[in-house]
């Protein structure tokens, strides 16, 4: 039941944001986050619509889901929301999935909040060895010669992280903010009373399915993203920082920016396992013409030696985006 309530008060907290330009964000750098939504006005946030329950036709988007599943071996958890309605598509919406790399935008959104206040924070050089990018596993920023050298700045292991996944500046980003727990307690102080953090990368993408540390819910995950996207868990200027850093995401290719047509703007995050082909994709995308969908893809598979299916998640995210738009 409190799932439910959930959704409320997140929609009340987001209302249609103005689609924001990837070209006006790439030119400006990742760090500069210009040209994005709007900041939602309390009359408006006030006066959002309220839930109107899943979306027309779900039965037959759960069938069609359930399809991908056997499909794929999978087990799959998808919650959408569309901003100018209030209306959702859900499908194992409230089930415990594996969050893997979805928690580096937390991570970034964390030391923006509750350590830059006065913006030098993001400025502070941070240094570290060789070891730290070794031990995390993937590195492609971290584990340059140059930074290992020269070490990165705050904002640029926050960049790091949300559009390269490099575990080495997510770890040093936890080590920031004194370790993964901390995540966990952001989330609660969003609402999100699911979404925990309990590991360091890698040993956190061990993606057992009867563990609960390091673990999720679509619709919980999907709702802390558009707080943090679409609503005002951040300062405005804060907002657009991490939300640049979404939207120059790399690592989306094939997941939702293969499903999802070529003119939507994506501002999304990425995550997977060491083992159970664990495959997640969490964002907000802006469709041509009209207001924010909020989308969650979180997939799991049976099998511990089970491989990563990037098209699981790009087509479980087409059927849903089309549900609803």
């Amino acid at each position: 039941m409190h799932e439910t309530k959930e959704t409320d008060r997140a929609e009340a907290a987001v209302r249609p944001a103005s689609r924001p330009r990837r070209r006006a964000v790439l030119a400006l750098g990742a760090g500069a986050g210009a040209a994005l939504a709007t900041v939602p006005s309390a009359a408006a946030r006030a006066a959002a619509p309220p839930a109107r329950g899943p979306a027309p036709g779900s039965p037959a988007l759960s069938r069609r889901l359930r399809d991908l599943e056997r499909q794929y071996s999978a087990r799959l958890g998808v919650f959408a929301l569309d901003t100018a309605t209030g209306r959702t598509a859900e499908y194992r919406a409230d089930e415990r999935f594996p969050l893997c790399s979805v928690f580096k935008t937390l991570a970034a959104a964390t030391v923006l909040r509750d350590l830059d206040h006065d913006g030098r924070y993001l400025a502070r050089r941070i240094h570290y060895t060789e070891k730290d990018v070794t031990d995390a596993g993937y590195a492609p920023v971290t584990g340059l010669a140059e930074n290992i050298a020269g070490g990165l700045t705050v904002e640029e292991l926050c960049a790091a992280a949300v559009s390269e996944s490099d575990n080495g500046a997510a770890n040093l980003l936890l080590r920031e903010l004194g370790g993964p727990t901390a995540i966990t307690r952001f989330c609660r102080s969003l609402g999100d009373r699911t979404t925990r953090l309990d590991r360091y990368e890698p040993a956190l993408n061990s993606a057992e399915p009867w563990r609960r540390t390091d673990t999720t819910r679509p619709r919980a995950i999907g709702l802390t993203y558009a707080r943090l996207v679409l609503g005002r868990a951040l300062q405005s200027a804060d907002r657009r920082r991490l939300t640049g850093w979404l939207i120059a995401n790399t690592t989306n290719t094939e997941r939702f920016r293969a499903g999802l047509p070529e003119d939507w703007t994506l501002a999304d995050k990425t995550g997977g396992g060491q083992a159970y082909g664990v495959a997640n994709d969490v964002g907000v995308v802006w469709p041509p013409g009209r207001p924010a969908l909020v989308l969650a893809v979180l997939s799991t598979k049976h099998d511990p030696a089970g491989p990563t299916d990037n098209p699981l998640v790009a087509k479980a995210a087409a059927l849903t985006a089309a549900a609803l738009a």
